[in-house]
């Protein structure tokens, strides 16, 4: 992968992260996750102007997670899985790097816990 494509991957992560990182916005996903909906369908369970929500909605936007459109009067949202892919992708990457390093020390934690055999006397302390 050039690194200009790299780049742009990593930036598309960040964004990704940055998103996810507000608990508004995860439950605005997790809602579209169940299919798409207009803004007012998606602002009925916060306690928040519309105008608020689509704030969200331009972060999620911004990070590729979502895609308005417009249904005659209405913005339609649908949420687009490919980032979420990339970012649990990464985050599989890591899990197995912890879970393996995690298991090492476990065993070395393991092992230095368990009392040393007893010492034979040499012929002087007999």
């Amino acid at each position: 992968m050039s690194t200009a494509a790299s780049s742009k991957k990593e930036r598309q992560l960040d964004a990704v992260f940055h998103a996810l990182a507000d608990s508004t916005r995860r439950q605005i996903v997790r809602g579209l996750s169940r299919g798409s909906a207009s803004v007012s369908e998606l602002a009925e369970p916060f306690d928040m102007s519309l105008p608020a929500v689509s704030k969200h909605l331009a972060v999620l936007e911004r990070a590729g997670l979502v895609r308005r459109e417009r249904d005659g009067r209405f913005q339609r949202c649908r949420l687009l899985a490919a980032p979420l892919d990339d970012a649990s992708e990464f985050i599989e990457h890591y899990r197995s790097f912890w879970q393996h390093n995690l298991e090492r020390l476990a065993q070395f934690v393991e092992g230095a816990a368990t009392p040393a055999p007893p010492r034979k006397k040499s012929r002087k302390e007999q």
